[in-house]
């Protein structure tokens, strides 16, 4: 329970039996550095497959890597996930050097969905059947068996001339677990499985990843198009390069360039509609763009996102940015 009380980025994607850095490790520090991490941890994985000179090898490797990076001075703690070396340690030092961040319990509750499903096995009588289960994290607030809760964006629709529809789902929270337990209520931190009266076709495959949960009216609004203040890497990252030569420079946005953007869980197709670039009394550039989503995201004015460009079949981490404003769905 203390590991979710905590915040902490684990970069876990450094294999002993691979070189370093990879190019999804050059992602994973670019993300940590978006969220403004500040502990963090290396976990040098898979260090059962290689001798003992290959692995410090590999750990002056990563040391050259994160220098001059916020993982600068991060421990890096060799282990083997499968046969569980070190696993203790990371533990001792998550519980004893990372402290508990400030909660809000007073809040009006949310939910960020990552997961959904249907818990009923092909066959089920229509009397036992269940109600559809979401999985995610407490945001905020507290929330409680019994609680009448909404769900948005909700039942999304398109009609004849493409325009979205939102019908927000309203629902009572049945149960909530924790792995094994069962919960009466639940506080932020954590993963808990929410029991719902939803119609389980409508959870079935993770169909609610992106939503959000609260209690009924307390949500932020529904958006279809989004402004943002948007700041981009100076190099590519993800994409392997020839010796140690530099990635290729990331171009600006242009107008009508088709984005992936990831607010909270959703990750969302986008087209640039508009880009407008000031620069404020100091001479710094404000760089801003309005994005046509191709899904309803529900959110809050200062969200962070990320940005991807899709680059050789694969959509590649270019930036990140804070919404601004947009268009709001009327319900």
């Amino acid at each position: 329970k203390q590991w979710y009380q905590r915040r902490v980025a684990i970069t876990a994607g450094i294999a002993g039996n691979e070189t370093c850095p990879q190019p999804q490790t050059s992602e994973h520090m670019a993300a940590i550095d978006v969220m403004d991490l500040k502990h963090i941890i290396i976990l040098q994985n898979k260090i059962d497959l290689i001798k003992e000179q290959q692995a410090i090898e590999q750990h002056r490797d990563i040391v050259d890597f994160v220098k001059g990076t916020m993982a600068e001075n991060a421990p890096i703690i060799p282990i083997s996930a499968q046969l569980k070396y070190n696993i203790e340690v990371i533990s001792e030092y998550v519980v004893k050097k990372i402290p508990i961040p400030l909660r809000d319990f007073t809040s009006e509750p949310r939910l960020i969905v990552i997961r959904s499903f249907d818990v009923n096995k092909p066959g089920s009588e229509v009397e036992s059947l269940k109600g559809g289960v979401a999985g995610g994290s407490l945001l905020k607030g507290v929330l409680k068996v019994g609680q009448e809760i909404e769900v948005r964006p909700g039942i999304t629709t398109k009609d004849a001339e493409g325009n979205l529809h939102c019908v927000p789902i309203r629902s009572r929270v049945l149960t909530m677990f924790a792995e094994n337990n069962d919960l009466q209520f639940a506080v932020p931190g954590g993963l808990i499985g929410v029991g719902t009266k939803i119609d389980p076709t409508l959870c079935i495959g993770d169909r609610l990843v992106g939503h959000v949960i609260g209690s009924e009216g307390s949500l932020p609004p529904i958006y279809t198009l989004i402004e943002i203040q948007y700041h981009l890497m100076r190099r590519l990252l993800g994409v392997r390069t020839e010796g140690k030569s530099k990635g290729a420079k990331v171009d600006n946005l242009s107008k009508n360039e088709v984005l992936l953007v990831n607010i909270g869980s959703l990750s969302a197709g986008g087209r640039v509609s508009a880009i407008r670039e000031t620069k404020n009394k100091h001479g710094a550039v404000d760089k801003r763009a309005k994005v046509i989503l191709t899904s309803a995201v529900c959110t809050d004015v200062g969200e962070k996102i990320a940005i991807s460009r899709k680059i050789n079949k694969h959509w590649r981490l270019i930036g990140w940015g804070t919404i601004k404003g947009g268009q709001k769905m009327t319900i």
